[in-house]
């Protein structure tokens, strides 16, 4: 990335912000945070940025209705929806709003990296007239893929569970491969004392 990006990330909850400029920051954006929606737009009439992330759920205006007011003024800054309510309604409502994608919580920092890139890399899109549903290749997803978003979803609530058990395989079968290797380098030197 050649130039310094900003993203603002407009959250209730302040784990969220820190979780977004952890993960960002080491990728060369710098990370603004908001609590609501007014902060947001004070903050937006005080600077430029290149990415919104906000949530939906927040007190006063929804991240749905910060996304509108973000497409009214500047329809050229990608807004990303990320929300641990995720809903069928929720998502048409943001597709109609003119997002650049939906996320649901819980986030992995993979997550969080490619949709920056994938939002940040496709034009944003222009809100609709109504809330009509559109077929998936109309709007970018957020995860790179020529999957359907039901597979999508599907994928990552499966690596999200196989997760854990990855890194406690990995916790349960590194002190036998250690052991192992010294296994084999004492036979091995073994052998060589012999011969």
């Amino acid at each position: 990335m050649s130039a310094i990006r900003k993203v603002l990330v407009v959250d209730d909850d302040p784990v969220v912000g820190k979780s977004f400029n952890r993960v960002l920051s080491q990728k060369g954006y710098v990370v603004i945070t908001a609590q609501d929606a007014a902060e947001a737009l004070e903050k937006l009439r005080e600077q430029e940025v290149d990415l919104v992330y906000t949530d939906i759920r927040m007190p006063g205006m929804d991240g749905i209705e910060l996304a509108e007011e973000m497409k009214a003024r500047r329809p050229w800054t990608p807004v990303v929806i990320v929300t641990g309510y995720g809903s069928k309604a929720n998502e048409e409502r943001a597709k109609a709003a003119g997002v650049s994608g939906f996320l649901n919580k819980p986030l992995s920092p993979e997550m969080i990296e490619e949709s920056a890139a994938l939002a940040l890399s496709h034009p944003a899109v222009a809100p609709t007239a109504a809330p009509v549903a559109a077929p998936p290749s109309s709007a970018p997803d957020i995860l790179p893929a020529p999957l359907p978003a039901a597979e999508s979803r599907l994928k990552n609530i499966a690596l999200f569970l196989a997760a854990p058990f990855i890194g406690l395989i990995y916790a349960v079968l590194l002190p036998f491969v250690g052991m192992g290797m010294l296994v084999w380098a004492a036979a091995r030197a073994l052998t060589k004392k012999s011969a």
